[in-house]
C-alpha cells in the first residue's frame, strides 16, 4: 500500500494580462475567487513546511499546500495581500541568482520582474515560507555536476544567508529532475523538493503538484480537488 500524497497547488504570476503563452499568470480576480472557494470547501492553504509538519503529526485534515515557482514581484503586490486575508500561508519558490532581474527564460513573452532580496525577506516576515528554485531556472538534468551543485547547494546557502534562517525546501525548475537531481537536493541538506504532477518518481523529494491557472474557474478547481480524492483512495486501497 503506497502513502497517499497531501495535495499541493502549484502557482506562478498573479497579475492583470492581456496575453499569456506560457500559462503561468492568474487574474487578481480570478486568484481571489479561487481562495474564497477553499475556504468554502473547508480547506485552508499552508506552506510545505507546515503542511509536512503537519502531516507527521496527525493533524494535516483540512490543509493543502499552496506554492508559488519562480518568485515573481506581483506575490508581493497581489498574491500576499490575498492570502493574508484568508489567513493563508504559502511557500514561494525564489531564484537568488537572479533577484531583481526578470523570467530571460520565457522567450519569447511577456518579462515579468523578480523579487529582490528585500522583497523576499519581507514575504518571510509576513509569515510565507521561501524556499529555493535553484539559482537561474536551468534545467537540472542538463547541467554539469560543477553546475548542479552551484543550482543546488549554492541557492540553499545564499538563501539562507538572505533571510538569516535555513532553507528547508527546493522545487526543480521546470519539473525536470531524476535519481541524481533528487540525489544533489538531499545531500545539500533539503528536507523536501516539489515537482509537478503526475511526477514520475516518489517520496519527500519529487512531491508532486497540482497546476492552477487562469482557466481554474470554480467548476475546474472543483473537478481537480475530486481527481485529488479519487488518487487519495486508490493510494490507501
Amino acid at each position: 500500500m503506497s502513502e497517499a500524497m497531501p495535495l499541493v497547488l502549484m502557482y506562478h504570476s498573479v497579475e492583470p494580462y492581456e496575453t499569456d503563452p506560457y500559462q503561468v499568470t492568474v487574474s487578481p480576480r480570478r486568484f481571489a475567487a479561487q481562495l474564497r472557494w477553499l475556504r468554502r470547501a473547508g480547506l485552508r492553504g499552508v506552506s510545505m513546511g507546515e503542511l509536512l509538519q503537519a502531516r507527521r503529526e496527525g493533524r494535516d485534515a483540512g490543509l493543502i499546500g499552496l506554492t508559488f515557482d519562480d518568485g515573481y514581484a506581483d506575490f508581493m503586490s497581489n498574491a500576499l495581500p490575498a492570502l493574508r486575508e484568508h489567513d493563508f500561508g504559502a511557500t514561494v519558490f525564489v531564484l537568488p541568482g537572479v533577484f531583481g532581474a526578470d523570467n530571460a527564460w520565457d522567450t519569447p513573452g511577456p518579462r515579468k520582474a523578480l523579487m529582490t532580496a528585500d522583497d523576499v525577506r519581507t514575504a518571510a516576515a509576513a509569515g510565507m515560507e521561501i524556499a529555493s528554485h535553484g539559482m537561474t531556472h536551468k534545467r537540472l538534468p542538463d547541467c554539469d555536476d560543477k553546475v548542479l551543485h552551484e543550482e543546488v547547494h549554492t541557492s540553499r546557502e545564499l538563501l539562507g544567508d538572505v533571510l538569516g534562517q535555513d532553507v528547508t525546501g527546493f522545487c526543480y525548475p521546470w519539473g525536470f529532475y531524476g535519481p541524481r537531481e533528487m540525489e544533489a537536493v538531499r545531500a545539500a541538506g533539503y528536507e523536501y523538493a516539489c515537482s509537478v504532477y503526475p511526477s514520475t518518481l516518489d517520496g519527500r523529494f519529487a512531491l508532486p503538484r497540482q497546476f492552477v491557472g487562469d482557466r481554474d474557474g470554480l467548476l475546474r478547481l472543483g473537478a481537480k480537488w475530486a481527481r485529488f480524492n479519487v488518487r487519495q483512495r486508490r493510494a490507501a486501497s
